[in-house]
């Protein structure tokens, strides 16, 4: 299973709606790109969480206030290729989400 962001706007692309974003870690010359995944065990469309949030998500992220850009920029993975916002562990109930292979790599 992959790790997806749910909330956005719908937007056309290329003559499709998309009504999602897959979550990818890429290195820094974005050569390498990889889909994270989610622990085993997870359930689809279960809530990715961290301690760090306690407020439920928006129901729909508003494009004009750029809040995924905001937060895109401390998202990373660690050394063990776990994903961290801030350096907190971002998880589902199953454990957390996982790079396949980049460390320290960026989460677009």
């Amino acid at each position: 299973m992959v790790a997806v962001v749910c909330n956005l706007k719908p937007a056309n692309m290329r003559g499709i709606k998309s009504q999602g974003m897959l979550l990818c870690a890429s290195d820094k010359d974005h050569t390498t790109v990889e889909v994270l995944t989610v622990a085993e065990g997870s359930k689809p469309g279960e809530r990715i969480t961290s301690d760090m949030f306690t407020d439920p998500p928006d129901a729909q992220l508003n494009p004009k206030k750029k809040i995924f850009e905001k937060v895109q920029i401390d998202l990373t993975t660690n050394g063990s290729l776990e994903v961290t916002y801030k350096g907190e562990l971002l998880r589902t109930s199953a454990g957390p989400i996982l790079a396949p292979s980049l460390v320290n790599a960026a989460i677009r």
